[in-house]
């Protein structure tokens, strides 16, 4: 039975889809079977972060109505274990059939090792739906005051409906901008109010594999390419050593 692994924000802009497909990415390339949904209705772009924004894209939607199985989702080129099921863009989460959508996932479960569901910015209906069946939360957020207030409220919405384990990704980190606000990562957790499950160094490589229509891994295995598979491995249950803040970002 496999794992679904819901990746939620408290606000936009903090990176969370990149990291989302970077993970993903990295838990294929260590031999699992993904499948990833995009949540994000009317604003889905998963699929440019995993480099398969040419593919014809198929909806969990679609699936759900059942004229598609899902062995007919996209494969990510050159990752034939890593699937994409993209977000309808004409409906609303809230028209979302949730009995269907449980059937999904249920089935989705019993196909693949892990379901990566990247759920839209925010705590709207869209959210409720990515958290509502997920066995796990990584919460993404930035080293801003903001950011952290909103991963903490998304953080403790969410598990006021799931009592799953939830852990923290502090993502674009920069050593330089620590320094600047005398703060630490032990901050940004404490301000969060959750554990750590990794950390992702600011990393131009990010937007470079996106342009180029590749996901993460297969561009780069240093700065954010790296840590998304250090990210990988520790939900494996793996132990990988988190480095500190103040070494170089290749080894994050």
């Amino acid at each position: 039975m496999g794992q679904v692994l819901a990746v939620i924000s408290g606000k936009g802009g903090t990176g969370k889809t990149s990291v989302c497909a970077g993970v993903a990415g990295c838990l294929c390339m260590e031999g699992a079977r993904v499948l990833c949904i995009d949540a994000d209705l009317g604003l889905r772009n998963l699929d440019i972060s995993l480099g398969m924004a040419s593919e014809a894209g198929l909806t969990f939607l679609d699936v759900m109505r059942g004229g598609y199985t899902l062995d007919r989702a996209p494969r990510a080129a050159g990752l034939p274990g890593l699937q994409l099921l993209t977000a309808p863009v004409s409906v609303k989460a809230d028209e979302i059939d949730r009995g269907a959508f449980e059937a999904l996932i249920h089935d989705a479960k019993e196909r693949y090792d892990w379901v990566l569901i990247d759920a839209p910015a925010g705590v709207g209906a869209g959210f409720e739906l990515a958290i509502r069946f997920a066995d796990e939360l990584m919460v993404v957020c930035l080293a801003d005051p903001a950011s952290q207030r909103d991963a903490a409220r998304a953080a403790e919405l969410a598990l006021s409906r799931r009592d799953v384990p939830a852990r923290l990704v502090v993502n674009r980190v920069s050593p330089r901008l620590f320094q600047k606000m005398n703060a630490t990562i032990d901050d940004i957790m404490d301000g969060v109010g959750l554990p750590l499950l990794g950390i992702v160094p600011d990393d131009a490589d990010v937007t470079l594999a996106a342009v180029e229509g590749k996901p993460l891994c297969q561009y780069t295995f240093h700065g954010a390419g790296l840590a998304c598979l250090h990210i990988a491995q520790r939900l494996q249950g793996k132990r990988v050593k988190l480095m500190k803040i103040r070494r170089t970002l290749a080894g994050m």
